[in-house]
């Protein structure tokens, strides 16, 4: 049986996930910043997908995504979200918990453009979520943008966009022999952070 300190310590949790996120990107054989997007109908019904964490910091994190999508809509109509990154080299998790709200379309603009060109030019023929008759029908309509964009260049559509989601709450979770698993939430209050372990 496990002794001794606590491994996940009291403290800012910005800090605490900076730190795990830069070992995650040194031992994550895929996508480091791969999250698990958690979204809800102002019902309730909730949906999950995997998104990729496009920047972070104090302000919150940021992801892209085409707006008109199952996510959007969700976003739209109760832009309130949880994220979940799960690090199985490493043996851990965070969760992340709060509202969302879009980023400026100078954000959008320059992360649309930093892109791979034939990312640009998927994003830009999708109709994300939307039903589709054939993948042809999609590979022909990249191929007709990329004609009529050659030399050109493409323009971000006006519903590809990003979103911050601004932290609330975190849950760390660290692995443990025999599921003696150890966690610790951070909770937010108007400006300060307080912390405090929970059974695994």
């Amino acid at each position: 049986m496990e002794h001794g300190q606590d491994a996940i310590s009291h403290g800012e949790p910005l800090a605490l996930f900076d730190s795990w996120f830069d070992e995650a990107l040194a031992s994550e054989p895929n996508d480091a910043n791969a999250m698990a997007l958690a979204t809800a109908t102002p019902e309730g019904r909730p949906s999950a997908r995997m998104v990729l964490l496009k920047g972070h910091g104090p302000e919150g994190f940021v992801f892209y995504t085409n707006a008109e999508s199952r996510k959007g809509s969700e976003i739209a109509a109760n832009p309130h979200a949880a994220l979940l990154f799960h690090w199985k080299s490493l043996r851990r998790q965070v969760r992340i918990e709060g509202p969302l709200s879009e980023v400026t379309p100078a954000e959008a603009d320059a992360y649309f453009h930093s892109r791979p060109r034939v990312s640009q030019l998927g994003s830009a023929a999708s109709d994300q979520s939307r039903p589709l008759d054939s993948r042809r029908t999609y590979l022909d309509r990249v191929e007709q943008l990329a004609i009529a964009f050659e030399g050109r260049e493409i323009p971000r559509p006006p519903h590809w966009t990003g979103f911050r989601l601004a932290p609330v709450q975190f849950e760390f979770w660290l692995d443990r022999e025999n599921r003696l698993h150890e966690r610790r939430r951070f909770t937010l209050t108007g400006e300060t952070w307080t912390s405090t372990l929970l059974y695994p």
